[in-house]
Order: structure tokens, then sequence, then C-alpha cells
């Protein structure tokens, strides 16, 4: 999945400078800290909507293999040699024994490619029966890398909390999810096809960052774009 063409700063997408690491905010929802040539991704929730149908729930259990394509895709045009996920890669503990035939080709295809990493989340915390490496947290070049986010870590990257932010302007709103961090706690959206997102003005993230050094990228169809604070309303 390498390309040295690739090489390039991915066009149209705005750095994002967190405790003093550079990344790349792509508008999958993936971060990509090309220092490393590493994928940051979180809650990819697979199998879903799976876990969903098998309870006689009436949805279209294809989200793994949406989030499998968004994946694989990244992979290609950031040329990353390493994939990070900050846990909740699966739904539910037992959901890797659930995969598809064709998924989980797909899958071990992936983890042969480039050399992965799962974090265990809230709701994965049992390590997969997939390939790569499982562990509950991962530190890295003053970086810690966990699911959930908590107070009073500097240089802290996680998920759990599918953040969205809504803007209004012109007498207009608009709510994508987003990647919001404070320099010292970064959360990244979530990645999964099928995950949903939750406003940062809601209660969940109070208390969290240090709000004069909040900085908020919003995914975008193309690329992301940094918006204002005081251009964040609730809802």
């Amino acid at each position: 999945m390498n390309n040295a063409a690739l090489a390039d700063p991915i066009p149209e997408t705005p750095v994002l400078r967190f405790a003093g690491h550079n990344f790349e905010p792509l508008p999958s929802g993936a971060l990509y800290w090309r220092a490393r040539q590493t994928l940051l991704v979180a809650d990819l929730h697979f199998e879903k909507m799976a876990s969903f149908a098998r309870r006689g729930q009436m949805l279209p259990p294809y989200d793994t293999a949406m989030t499998l394509k968004r994946l694989e895709a990244d992979l290609r045009r950031t040329g990353a040699r390493e994939l990070l996920s900050l846990g909740d890669s699966f739904h539910r503990p037992d959901s890797a024994s659930l995969l598809t035939p064709a998924d989980r080709v797909r899958l071990d295809a992936l983890t042969e490619a480039v050399a992965c990493t799962w974090l265990s989340g809230n709701h994965d915390p049992i390590p997969h029966v997939i390939g790569g490496t499982c562990l509950p947290a991962l530190e890295l070049e003053g970086l810690l890398f966990s699911h959930e986010p908590r107070k009073g870590r500097t240089g802290l990257v996680s998920g759990h909390l599918h953040p969205a932010a809504r803007i209004a302007m012109n007498g207009r709103a608009t709510r994508k999810p987003c990647f919001v961090h404070d320099n010292r706690l970064l959360i990244l959206p979530a990645y999964g096809a099928s995950t949903g997102a939750l406003n940062i003005l809601s209660p969940a993230f109070a208390g969290l960052f240090h709000w004069p050094a909040l900085e908020v990228v919003m995914l975008g169809r193309d690329r992301t774009y940094p918006v204002p604070v005081k251009r964040l309303v609730g809802g």
C-alpha cells in the first residue's frame, strides 16, 4: 500500500499541530501522522449493524464492508506503513468471530499489508482474534494514545465520544463530525460507517477542554475545515 508518489502533503489538508507534533486530519475522520507514517482512527465499530440485525432489527449489515473500503482508501492515499486504532474497533467483544468471509479476507489482507495496533475500548476490551497487536494503551513520542479521554493528562489522543461540531453562519447551521483539541487533549471523530456523533457543546465534554485554547477541525465531503470556536452552537 506504500507509494513514493504519496510522499508529498495531502492536497487541501490543513495541518493539525498538537503537543509538538504535526498531524493531517482527513475528511474520512482519520488522522495521518506523517512523521511516523501512521494512520490513526477511532471507533470503527466493525459489525455494529450486523449485531443489531442478528437481534432482529431491520438494519442493513453492510457497515463493516463500508468502513473497510474507507480504511483501504486512506491507507492507499497516505501510503501509511502503520495503523493505530484507538479502541472500539469492534462493536462487541465477539464481533471479530462474526465477520463475513469476505470481510475477514479484506481485514486479514489489511493486517498483512501494514503494522496494526488495536487499542482496547469499552465495546471491545478483550483482545481481537485478528492480526496485529492488541494493547490497552500506547505511549509514543511523549503522547499517550488510549480509548477514553480524561482530564489532567497532557498529550492524550483518544476517541470514544464521537465529537461533532455544529456551526451557525449567515442564518444557516451545519453539523458535522470533527477533530477537537486544546493542545493537551485531542479527540478524534468516529470513523465507522454506522457510528453517530455528539455535539462538543454537550454535557459529555464538559470540563475536558481548556476553551481559550480550543481548536476544531470539521469534516467536509472532500476536505477538512478549521472552524472558529465562536461559531459553535448547541443542538
